[in-house]
């Protein structure tokens, strides 16, 4: 592993069926006013509301709610959640639900105290808090963005339609602890639970397809990748699989909890992608990536081959017996694909209503990004995503 790094992660997390009942011991630590964030209201329909309601009740906590936290977070909805937390006076801000309030939370803690536009501050300029952030805590409800266990944020500004993640350089922003019940996740959609899963694979892509040295967090890298492939499988032939759902669960947090990039450059590209598209339509974060993935990563399979080989024959089993390098790297992008059609999940952007004549705003809207094999120019990104339709 080459280089010098730091790694820190002070997000407590309590995994397992029972693991909500820890939350009243989270509670003992934080002053008495909480601000309970939520989405749709899928959480009140399948009973997780009233069981978060009565332990913040029972332990004395004076409750203002922030519902209705959208799967991509707007930047009108962030500056609501502002100004209900600065009038709750919060002590705590705890999201219940998926990735995205998670992410929400986290840009309402280190907004409530900024004096400046949030957007123009940590989304324009990507600079960091100066002022004092508010704590979060997570109850999950379905994986995916490893958000629970990271300091990212990602918001949609509705105007622009510019959907920017800034992963903030303090730990202070990372969640203080995560409820982690596989159980919860059980109640999603298929559509959901899907998009999830490609949306941890791809976390898993992101680090790995980068640099060209012996690093350990490779190795760490193709096992995950290998344990979401199997449980992915087990979970769409039967959702309540809990064994499945579980590991699940388990591995997206690894996933994105900065581990498997450290000794490493990471290549972020299809999340640019995926962004640029999700920020213009609105559509679901796991399956943006999963209509981008394999036209980008069959572009630069040229310019990291032999780390493409290895994830063929590591990750997807392909042998490499009479084959050429390339032959083996296409091979395994052609198993990752048929996987990929296997669970389900969306595989071309125009699925997701992308048509001809916005890959130049999109293309407007795609932030290229060095750390990978090649740095796309504006003409090769609109390549991708014309390959992406």
């Amino acid at each position: 592993m080459f280089g010098n790094f730091t790694y820190c992660n002070p997000t407590k997390l309590y995994f397992g069926e029972d693991s909500l009942n820890n939350l009243k011991t989270e509670l003992r630590k934080y002053g008495n006013n909480v601000v309970l964030v939520y989405g749709g209201g899928s959480i009140k329909k399948n009973g997780i509301y009233d069981d978060v309601l009565r332990i913040l009740t029972e332990s004395g906590k004076n409750v203002a709610e922030i519902s209705g936290v959208m799967p991509n977070p707007t930047l009108s909805k962030l500056r609501a959640g502002i100004e209900i937390a600065r009038e709750h006076q919060a002590d705590l801000l705890l999201a219940v639900g998926g990735g995205s309030v998670c992410d929400y939370s986290k840009a309402v803690s280190v907004s409530v105290n900024c004096e400046e536009d949030p957007w123009e501050k940590y989304f324009v300029r990507f600079e960091e808090p100066e002022c004092r952030l508010i704590p979060v805590g997570c109850v999950l409800t379905m994986v995916g963005t490893g958000s629970e266990m990271n300091a990212g944020s990602v918001i949609t500004n509705e105007e622009t339609k510019q959907k920017i993640g800034h992963v903030f350089a303090s730990e202070d922003v990372m969640p203080r602890f995560t409820v982690l019940n596989p159980v919860y996740t059980m109640t999603l959609p298929e559509y959901q639970m899907v998009a999830g899963i490609y949306d941890i694979f791809n976390h898993i892509c992101e680090q790995y397809f980068s640099g060209e040295d012996d690093n350990t967090s490779d190795y760490i890298s193709e096992g995950l990748m290998r344990s979401v492939i199997h449980s992915s499988r087990a979970a769409v032939k039967d959702p309540q699989n809990y064994e499945a759902r579980s590991n699940l669960m388990w591995t997206a947090t690894w996933a994105l909890n900065t581990l498997i990039s450290k000794g490493k450059t990471t290549d972020w590209m299809v999340h640019m992608l995926g962004q640029a598209a999700g920020g213009y339509t609105g559509a679901t974060h796991g399956m943006t990536l999963a209509a981008v993935s394999l036209p980008y990563y069959r572009y630069i399979m040229p310019y990291g081959l032999a780390k493409f080989v290895r994830f063929a024959e590591n990750v997807w089993g392909i042998a490499p017996a009479g084959k050429t390098q390339e032959q083996i790297a296409a091979e395994g992008l052609a198993a990752m694909e048929d996987w990929m059609k296997e669970i389900g999940v969306v595989m071309k952007l125009s699925e997701l209503g992308v048509s001809k004549d916005m890959l130049e705003d999109l293309a407007d809207r795609t932030i290229p990004l060095k750390g990978g094999y090649k740095e796309l120019s504006r003409d090769e990104i609109i390549r991708v995503f014309r390959e992406s339709l």
